[in-house]
């Protein structure tokens, strides 16, 4: 499993449709992926979310990422991350 930092800005339409059965649906779509949800924030800035996610690749993020905003109309940047250990071990 990869860890992924998805991040996602709201349109005008899409912070309309905000509800706690919406949220469900979106993590519906990571999880039927075989993917795991480490954690959730609303942010304040030039982003409105952050999902940190497990997922087993890119495919899925692709898909996680379209799936979330047919749902949801946010749009999704995502990035992968590594664990600063890991990071020093490829450095190193």
């Amino acid at each position: 499993m990869n860890t992924y930092f998805m991040f996602g800005k709201y349109s005008a339409e899409a912070i309309k449709g905000v509800s706690a059965e919406r949220t469900k649906k979106a993590n519906d779509i990571i999880l039927k992926l075989g993917g795991k949800i480490i954690a959730q924030y609303a942010l304040l800035g030039d982003r409105d979310l952050v999902f940190i996610v497990n997922l087993p690749g890119v495919e899925e993020v692709f898909k996680a990422s379209a799936g979330l905003h047919k749902l949801t109309g946010i749009s999704f940047s995502s990035v992968p991350a590594i664990t600063i250990e890991k990071f020093d071990k490829i450095l190193t």
